[in-house]
């Protein structure tokens, strides 16, 4: 652990961040330019709408379909240290995303009403928060390919290979951070992995590669090999993917965005028109690109940073969950100031699922050393829905409909 612990500070900063720049972007998501100058002034929003009901700063999809990311980690590395047996995160995660899906298709209290007989084990301990329980402007790639994934009898052994969908939204990048934060020393398969968590839902390559260059940065900032800038960085991740999936026929597309990201981070325009030139953010290029840009500009200024990315026409959450990734990661969550930390949904959660990241299972196969709580989060956690019983299949079908016909505003990735 104390080999471990010296990383703490960076995990949870980027975990911490991302959470802070979705709750900050997601009151002005769908808002246009002139709408949230309106609103909030002629800076735009400068920190967190408390949602009236809770008094808090309310996360939406993006970080809840983190924390479940972060869970799908950890059952996978806990399995292999106990059992000897494992596979990469992408083997774990489309279980993981279906308790997620779970979680929005019906109630906290709905869900414990299920019939004890017919169940089977999940693998999220993340269901027994009821917080989670709460419809957030889910993206409709994620909802709708997770629900077909989920009457699938196998699941492909690589998504990138057999995509599951021809969409390039953001709903891909904007959870895959915490695969940044796991220590691998080949730094090419950590970024496939990014590409491939991305890829479960989201099957354009435009769509799965800038999550590779996302888990890239976040890798290289938390675990240096030598001293490198943010830019230096930067430029690394775009290299290293490009030779990756080299004859991609999007992959120059990726390429001359994020160098205009770049370019545009040096430059002393206003921000807004900088951003302009990205895009909004509803696709992974641009949400990628709108991150890089803030981070770079800010990277002393963790608040300037959040701030900017979410005052746009377009996905200001997303935009803001992957600044705040970066961002966090740089800055350290220790210098976050209090501002970010005060009423944010979930934060205990965070903080919480953070560590775990940071120092992860300390139990081996045969060693002596037992950890009970961390069994009961990532071995074999709690009870789902058996798929053959009719009677959950009927309110799992209800639930998704009913969240169907409810998303008026949601997002298109």
């Amino acid at each position: 652990m104390k080999e471990t612990g010296i990383y703490q500070n960076a995990i949870r900063g980027c975990l911490f961040g991302g959470a802070a720049g979705d709750a900050l972007g997601y009151p002005v998501e769908f808002m246009k330019e002139n709408d949230i100058f309106s609103e909030y002034g002629p800076r735009g929003i400068q920190e967190y709408a408390l949602d009236p009901k809770s008094g808090k700063a309310l996360i939406s999809d993006d970080t809840q379909m983190t924390l479940f990311t972060v869970n799908g980690i950890l059952t996978g590395e806990t399995r292999l240290k106990l059992r000897g047996v494992g596979g990469m995160p992408h083997v774990y995660l489309p279980s993981s995303y279906q308790d997620w899906l779970h979680t929005q298709e019906m109630t906290f209290e709905e869900s414990r009403k299920q019939p004890q007989e017919a169940v089977k084990w999940t693998t999220s301990w993340l269901l027994d928060v009821p917080e989670l329980y709460a419809w957030r402007a889910p993206g409709n790639t994620c909802l709708d390919i997770l629900h077909l994934q989920r009457y699938e009898k196998s699941q492909p052994e690589s998504f990138i290979r057999q995509p599951q969908s021809n969409s390039k939204g953001c709903g891909g990048i904007m959870r895959v951070a915490p695969i940044g934060l796991r220590k691998m020393t080949d730094i090419r398969m950590l970024d496939w992995e990014g590409a491939e968590t991305a890829a479960i839902t989201h099957g354009h390559s435009l769509g799965y590669m800038p999550a590779a260059v996302l888990v890239h940065i976040i890798q290289r900032i938390v675990y240096p090999e030598k001293p490198l800038t943010l830019k230096e960085i930067v430029l690394e991740a775009r290299d290293t993917v490009a030779e990756i999936f080299a004859g991609d026929e999007h992959l120059e597309k990726l390429i001359q965005i994020i160098n205009l990201s770049v370019e545009l981070s040096e430059n002393e325009k206003k921000d807004i028109v900088n951003i302009h030139r990205l895009g909004e953010g509803w696709v992974a290029e641009e949400t990628l690109a709108i991150a890089v840009y803030c981070a770079l500009k800010y990277q002393n200024n963790f608040s300037a940073g959040l701030i900017a990315s979410v005052n746009h026409n377009g996905d200001s959450d997303s935009t803001g969950a992957v600044a705040g990734n970066i961002l966090g990661a740089v800055c350290g969550y220790e210098v976050i100031e209090e501002k970010w930390k005060t009423n944010l949904e979930l934060s205990d959660v965070i903080l919480e699922m953070a560590d775990d990241l940071c120092y992860g299972c300390s139990m081996t196969e045969y060693g002596q050393y037992k950890d009970s709580e961390w069994k009961r989060k990532y071995v074999t956690h709690g009870y789902m829905r058996d798929k053959k019983n009719e009677s959950f299949l009927k309110v799992m079908k209800a639930g998704f409909l009913r969240i169907k016909r409810a998303a008026r505003r949601i997002k298109p990735s």
